[in-house]
């Protein structure tokens, strides 16, 4: 009965961890109506002081947990998706040595503050046909930290 008992553990707490990992890659979005209430109270202003002071204190931000699932903050090492090192300024689908998407190479963007935080919003609307499949991060503040995380890679 205890080996049985043992067995049954083991697989739970495996489909747990799976489910557990899947989730920070490709979470469904939230209730809409929960998305909108947050966005008509937030304030940008105290959401950009944070997370300038985050940034500034070199620390990743707690919401830069689901990127870094797939993504490296190391220039030129690459994961399910590219580095994230050195993004900031430059053109989608240009950074060398990694494999994008057509729809990323022809999306021609800026990777800026306007264009992360859209992009961050909802990545396969923004850029249809993006190999991204993460659902987005409907959260204003926690988009401001992690684009302010993102100026400081070098």
């Amino acid at each position: 009965m205890k080996g049985l008992y043992m067995r049954i553990a083991g697989k739970t707490l495996v489909a747990l961890t799976l489910a557990l990992g899947l989730a920070a890659c490709g979470s469904p979005p939230e209730d809409k109506a929960a998305d909108t209430a947050a966005s008509d109270t937030a304030a940008p202003a105290a959401a950009t002081t944070a997370a300038a002071t985050t940034a500034a204190a070199g620390a990743k931000p707690a919401a830069f947990a689901q990127c870094a699932a797939c993504h490296s903050v190391e220039p030129g090492k690459h994961g399910v998706g590219p580095s994230l090192a050195g993004i900031y300024g430059t053109k989608s689908g240009e950074l060398a040595g990694y494999t994008f998407s057509e729809a990323m190479k022809k999306a021609a963007l800026t990777w800026d503050d306007a264009t992360l935080d859209e992009y961050l919003t909802a990545p396969m609307k923004k850029v249809p046909g993006t190999k991204m499949t993460y659902a987005g991060m409907s959260d204003p503040a926690a988009r401001q930290e992690i684009i302010a995380y993102l100026k400081t890679l070098k």
